[in-house]
């Protein structure tokens, strides 16, 4: 195929899948490839150290790195960068948090949306008052997962969202991302946890150490 149909046939690709990468890589990440459509979650597993991570981070243009990324046939140079991780959404195992309280974190225009959300959550109708300082990991979690949502991403990007969750709490994490799926929502998550790999995904990537990626099992 020649250049221009393989151009083509690419811009064709793009403008169907909803998140379309092709060769995007930074340092300590080999080129990835991968295309999301809307409403489906993809796993990424594979060892600690892959590059699991540095892939997401690399996803949210939060990094240096290169490569291709188009968002419904949009490449990601057209958008401003807050606009682009607004909609391609990355959430660290570890969320950061900027202000005392937990309702700081969160629009004025979205307060009530979350505070409305906390019970699907495991968490108390009080938990938006809560100063940072005393949240617990699980918590801290759940909590920073109702603050990406509650901006209405295309893409969210999970990095162990419930790898400090009880059984109880990460069925409940995982109901509440089941319905954002059917609502369009597009994840893809990385995790260790198979059983929840197979709960949530009906397809997946192994990432192997130096940041290759492969197709895993279904």
């Amino acid at each position: 195929m020649g250049d221009v149909a393989r151009t083509r046939v690419e811009a064709a690709e793009a403008g169907t899948a909803l998140l379309w990468v092709r060769g995007l890589t930074r340092a300590g990440l080999e080129p990835a490839d991968l295309e999301l459509a809307s409403g489906e979650l993809l796993l990424i597993s594979g060892p600690s150290g892959a590059g699991k991570s540095l892939l997401l981070r690399a996803l949210a243009d939060l990094d240096p790195n290169s490569g291709e990324v188009f968002l419904k046939g949009e490449p990601r140079n057209r958008f401003p960068a807050p606009q682009w991780r607004r909609l391609v959404t990355y959430l660290s195992a570890t969320p950061g948090w900027w202000a005392p309280t937990v309702q700081e974190h969160f629009r004025p225009e979205d307060k009530d949306i979350a505070a409305g959300m906390l019970a699907r959550l495991g968490l108390p109708p009080q938990a938006m008052e809560w100063d940072v300082d005393r949240l617990s990991t699980g918590e801290s979690q759940r909590l920073a997962l109702l603050r990406a949502l509650v901006q209405c991403p295309a893409v969210l990007l999970l990095d162990e969202p419930t790898g400090a969750l009880d059984a109880k709490s990460t069925a409940q994490v995982e109901d509440f991302l089941r319905e954002r799926l059917a609502n369009g929502l597009a994840v893809i998550l990385v995790s260790h946890d198979r059983a929840q790999g197979r709960r949530l995904a009906k397809r997946s990537l192994v990432m192997a150490k130096g940041g290759k990626l492969s197709e895993g099992p279904p």
